[in-house]
């Protein structure tokens, strides 16, 4: 599914360059944030034939609420929220107490814009399990996606001290690290996000900017490509990709990265600006 994960640009240099500082990580998990955790998810999970075998498994214990929950999930990865809203509801219904249930739920909420509805269920999973650390990270980006840096800031930290192994809490501590300028910070934290999910190419675009905030321009180059590579589809770490290219007067391959950016997202302002500075002449 595409979504798009860039929600703050920033200039370094005298170059438009953007980032998606406020992106969530792909993770396959139901309590990923809406706004580009949903796009790695192995969509097989999600399909009529998955739907289907967890459909029998209900209709064989119709009242285990972990089969509604399994299922809300399958769902919620193929697309289908208004039915993953449904299984979640019933799996609350059948138990009242099943806190996983409404932190998945949250995050279908949050899909869906029911914003407060989402922070309701996320405060009640943590009421309910104050050490699950998926719903202090889901809250987390709740919050960071309304402008509350620091409430989001103690729940990715707080996800953080239980020990959490989900990249996401060090990924978007790193985002907001990065926000206000602590790069070194910034770095760490999304060094320790990539040690945890190798496959996600966030980190590495989050990393590769931070890295030429400190003017590290080779470390900068080595990310935009690494994320470039692990997802193809990502218009931002085209465009980083290019800038360094353009940074470095190449502009064949700055021109040609840019418009693989313009080409994945038409609308991406900074990839059209710098298409068009290497293109000028």
């Amino acid at each position: 599914m595409n979504a798009n994960t860039v929600e703050r640009r920033t200039a370094l240099h005298g170059f438009a360059l953007t980032a998606a500082l406020l992106s969530g990580l792909a993770l396959a998990g139901c309590q990923t944030a809406p706004t580009g955790e949903f796009n790695n998810i192995d969509k097989a999970q999600g399909s009529t034939e998955n739907i289907s075998s967890l459909s029998a498994v209900i209709q064989r214990n119709p009242q285990d609420p972990e089969g509604y929950n399994v299922r809300g999930s399958a769902y919620g990865r193929g697309g289908q929220y208004r039915a993953a809203l449904k299984d979640f509801d019933t799996a609350i219904q059948l138990s009242p107490n099943f806190y996983q249930a409404y932190s998945n739920r949250a995050l279908i909420q949050r899909f869906l814009g029911n914003q407060e509805a989402a922070l309701a269920d996320y405060n009640r999973a943590i009421q309910i399990n104050s050490s699950y650390d998926a719903a202090y990270i889901g809250r987390g980006n709740l919050y960071r996606k309304a402008g509350r840096t620091q409430d989001a800031f103690n729940d990715f930290q707080k996800a953080i001290q239980l020990d959490t192994t989900d990249a996401r809490a060090y990924h978007n501590r790193g985002l907001i690290y990065q926000s206000q300028g602590q790069h070194a910070f910034a770095i760490e934290d999304f060094s320790t996000a990539i040690s945890l999910s190798p496959d996600a190419a966030e980190p590495y675009n989050g990393r590769g900017l931070s890295y030429l905030a400190m003017n590290d321009e080779d470390n900068a180059f080595a990310d935009f490509n690494m994320a470039v590579k692990l997802d193809g589809k990502n218009a931002e770490a085209w465009s980083n990709q290019a800038l360094i290219y353009e940074r470095r007067g190449d502009k064949a391959r700055a021109s040609k990265s840019y418009r693989e950016a313009v080409r994945l997202d038409p609308t991406y302002q900074p990839a059209k600006d710098g298409l068009a500075r290497t293109n000028a002449g």
